[in-house]
C-alpha cells in the first residue's frame, strides 16, 4: 500500500528529522561514490524549500560498540554541502546538549547532520530512551532510507512510532518500483540473478518463479545449480549446502510456467587473478583445477536477447567477477542489454548498482535501487519495519 510522503503532509516551517542512507564508501577521508547522497537530495531540497529545518540521521559502516573515527560522517557532510551548495553543519554526537543547542540555532532551510547513528549502541536496540532523545529535536519524522528499512532501529522504526511521519521521495520510488514488479509485472517479465549463494536468493527465486517468464542465472551460484545436476564445475565456487536447495528450485521451475535458465558456456581460469590463463568451456565441462569466473559469450548473447525482448526486467547480482577485466564481459552484456531494453528496467542493489555505474549506464535504467538486502527482503514478502511503521496514504 502506498505510504504518505512529505507532499501529503504539512511540513512548512517545521523541524524535520530525516533518516537518510549515507552509508557510502570512503577512501582517505573522501567519499568515493556519492550515489546514495545524491538520492537523498530531492527530499532534502523539497523540505528546505518549505522552510524546514532539516536534521539528518544516518549510519555508516559497522562500528563496534561505540565511536570510531574511521566511520565518522565528517566526509559525508563535506560532500553533501558541495552538492547542496550550502554549508552543512555536522555535530560530533547523535544526542545530548550540544546537539540540542545546534538544532535550536537552526534557521529555515538549514541542514544539520548528526553523527553516525551506530556510534550509539542504543540505535540497533531501538532503545526508547534514544528515540525520546531524538524526538525532542523535531516536530516530525521522514524516512528516506529504504536500504535500512529492514532494520528495526531507533532511527528507522522507533521515531515513526512517536512523531508524525512520512516517506521521503527515495523511499517512495523504491517501494513503487518493487511493488510494480511484484503486483503487476509487465510480460514478458525477465529476472536476472547473480551472486554467490543460492541460499541467499532462494526465497527471491521462489517468488519470481510465480511471477516471471524467465529467470536467468549467472555468477557463482550458477555453479551450484550445475553441480546439483551432476555436471563438472572443476574448482568453481560451489555452495555445498545450497545443492539440495538448487535441485528443489529446478523441480519447482519444471512445474511452473517460468523457465529457470542456466549458462551454457563459461569463462574458466586457472587462478582467481586478472593475470590467469583463461578459456571458454561448456558450462558443465569445467576442467579440474580450473574455475568458472564469468558466463561465456554464447550465454551472454542468449541472456542479452532475452532481456532485449522483455517488457520488464529485474536484475540483482553480477554474472561474473566483473571487477577483473577478463571476467567482466558477461556483466557488461547484461548491463548494455538492459540499457537498450525498451521495457521497464529495475536494478536491485548491491554489486549490480556498482556494475551499471562502472559501465556508465545507470542513467539508462528506469530505477536503480539503493536497497541491497532490503530490496531482496521486500521481494521475498517480508514486512520491513521501516516501511510498516510509516502511515498509509488513506490513514488520517
Amino acid at each position: 500500500m502506498a505510504k504518505k510522503t512529505v507532499k501529503d503532509v504539512d511540513v512548512a516551517g517545521k523541524r524535520v528529522l530525516v533518516r537518510v542512507d549515507f552509508n557510502v564508501p570512503l577512501k582517505e577521508g573522501r567519499v568515493t561514490d556519492d550515489s546514495r547522497i545524491r538520492a537523498s537530495l530531492p527530499t532534502i531540497q523539497y523540505l528546505r524549500e518549505q522552510g524546514c529545518r532539516v536534521i539528518l540521521m544516518s549510519h555508516l559502516g559497522r562500528p563496534k560498540g561505540g565511536p570510531d573515527p574511521a566511520f565518522t560522517l565528517d566526509p559525508v557532510a563535506m560532500r553533501l554541502g558541495q552538492l547542496l551548495e550550502i554549508p552543512v553543519r555536522k555535530v560530533s554526537a547523535l544526542t545530548g546538549p550540544g546537539v540540542e543547542a545546534a538544532a535550536a540555532e537552526m534557521g529555515a532551510g538549514d541542514v544539520l547532520l548528526l553523527e553516525n547513528s551506530r556510534f550509539d549502541p542504543r540505535e540497533t536496540k531501538n532503545d526508547p530512551a534514544l528515540v525520546a532523545d531524538l524526538a525532542r529535536l523535531g516536530d516530525m519524522y521522514v524516512n528516506d532510507a529504504f536500504s535500512a528499512a529492514h532494520r528495526a532501529h531507533a532511527t528507522t522504526a522507533g521515531l515513526a512510532a512517536v512523531l508524525p511521519s512520512a516517506a521521503g521521495f527515495q523511499m517512495e520510488k523504491e517501494v513503487a518500483a518493487l511493488d510494480g514488479l511484484l503486483r503487476e509485472p509487465k510480460h514478458p517479465f525477465v529476472v536476472v540473478l547473480g551472486g554467490a549463494k543460492v541460499t541467499d536468493k532462494i526465497k527471491v527465486i521462489d517468488r519470481f518463479l510465480d511471477l516471471a517468464d524467465q529467470i536467468l542465472i549467472g555468477g557463482a551460484m550458477a555453479f551450484t545449480f550445475l553441480k546439483a545436476q551432476g555436471l563438472s564445475v572443476g574448482a568453481s565456487k560451489v555452495e555445498e549446502e545450497g545443492l539440495e536447495v538448487a535441485l528443489q528450485a529446478l523441480d519447482k521451475a519444471a512445474e511452473s510456467s517460468c523457465r529457470l535458465v542456466l549458462p551454457t558456456d563459461v569463462v574458466a581460469a586457472d587462478d582467481f587473478a586478472e593475470t590467469a590463463a583463461t578459456r571458454v568451456v561448456a558450462a558443465g565441462e569445467v576442467p579440474e583445477e580450473w574455475m568458472g569466473l564469468d558466463i561465456g559469450p554464447e550465454t551472454a548473447v542468449a541472456y542479452a536477447q532475452a532481456i532485449g525482448g522483455a517488457a520488464e526486467v529485474f536484475w540483482n547480482g553480477p554474472m561474473g567477477v566483473f571487477e577483473m577485466a577478463p571476467f567482466a564481459a558477461g556483466t557488461l552484456a547484461v548491463a548494455e542489454a538492459m540499457a537498450a531494453c525498451a521495457g521497464v528496467t529495475v536494478v536491485g542493489g548491491g554489486d549490480s548498482v556498482a556494475a551499471v555505474n562502472k559501465f556508465g549506464v545507470a542513467d539508462k535504467m528506469d530505477h536503480v535501487s539503493m536497497g541491497g538486502g532490503a530490496s531482496l527482503e521486500y521481494i521475498e514478502g517480508a514486512d520491513l519495519p521501516g516501511v510498516v511503521a510509516l502511515p498509509d496514504k488513506d490513514q488520517a
